[in-house]
């Protein structure tokens, strides 16, 4: 914490989406409902899977830890978000500032890796379906949620390492409504273009590979699939578009973000809503609603709520 102590800055303000105090009052109603029903559903989601035996398999073990790191992903910055709109107190101390960064790339360097392994065990389970129980059990299946957080963690702290070497000597104006490295390092007190393309090689190529390897096994799955003429292999085609459009949703901000650090758009702003805001809701309408399995253990786990609750007496 050397440096971060050199530094004159002691907090920064966060410029927001906007300026406008009847956009903010927009704002604050629309996200205050996004963050909630993303807390509710993907709670849904976990208590759903937890409680039901028939969906103690692979893919819902690891959609259960995805609905984790989207709750927490919509949790890092959104709550504050929500409360500077009410306040009207904009302000976030440095260490506070350090602490977003680090956990926005905790969710979203584990998320990358776990929407990997996701496609992996749909790849397995599609074009490989007689050798899926022997390659995907659930020692493989801890082990990829383990090794997502240890990678998510270890990118994380590169990040914040970083932040914590520069030097801040007077602006303090974020624009954006959190914290991150390519709007919080352009106030730094040094040439900014290296800084740049120390973003790009760490966040930005990383982010595009995987995007590319996510891509690439989409689409050897969907070819494998269209041979195919079943009802399942159209359920199963189905399924693996949406989970594409969630990859697609999550990675394509990030990349344009981190490959481009320097810009300062309206569009980043934008971009930036979608992975921490609008991608965190879409794991349980994509993954739950349109999942046949999932509804069905849902009705079982309400309808067993509610007869509990009549043989409650009163």
């Amino acid at each position: 914490m050397d440096a971060a102590n050199k530094s004159t800055v002691s907090e920064f303000v966060l410029l927001g989406l906007s300026n406008s105090w009847k956009l903010q009052m927009f704002f604050f109603l629309v996200f205050s409902l996004f963050y909630v029903v993303t807390v509710v559903g993907n709670s849904l989601i976990v208590i759903t899977v937890i409680a039901d035996p028939h969906l103690h398999s692979p893919m819902y073990f690891l959609l259960t830890n995805l609905s984790i790191i989207d709750m927490s992903l919509a949790s890092f910055a959104t709550p504050k978000m929500i409360t500077n709109y009410l306040t009207g107190h904009k302000t976030i101390s440095f260490d506070g500032c350090i602490t977003q960064i680090f956990f926005l790339h905790l969710f979203t360097g584990t998320e990358i890796i776990l929407l990997m392994a996701m496609s992996f065990d749909r790849y397995i389970a599609i074009c490989k379906p007689l050798r899926y129980a022997s390659i995907i059990s659930s020692r493989v299946c801890v082990a990829l949620v383990v090794a997502s957080w240890v990678m998510g963690v270890m990118h994380s702290m590169s990040q914040v390492v970083f932040a914590l070497t520069l030097p801040f000597c007077g602006p303090n104006k974020v624009d954006s409504f959190f914290c991150d490295l390519p709007v919080v390092f352009q106030l730094a007190c040094v040439d900014t273009y290296i800084l740049g393309l120390f973003m790009i090689l760490t966040s930005g190529i990383i982010a595009l590979s995987c995007f590319i390897l996510l891509l690439n096994s989409y689409v050897i799955v969907l070819v494998t699939i269209k041979h195919h003429s079943s009802g399942g292999s159209s359920k199963a085609f189905s399924t693996c578009t949406a989970h594409f459009i969630v990859v697609f949703m999550f990675f394509g901000p990030c990349v344009f973000i981190y490959m481009w650090p320097l810009n300062s758009f309206l569009v980043d702003k934008i971009l930036s809503v979608f992975y921490t805001i609008f991608t965190p809701i879409l794991n349980p309408i994509i993954y739950a609603l349109r999942n046949q399995e999932v509804k069905r253990a849902m009705r079982k786990l309400k309808n067993k709520f509610l007869n509990s609750n009549k043989a409650t007496p009163h």
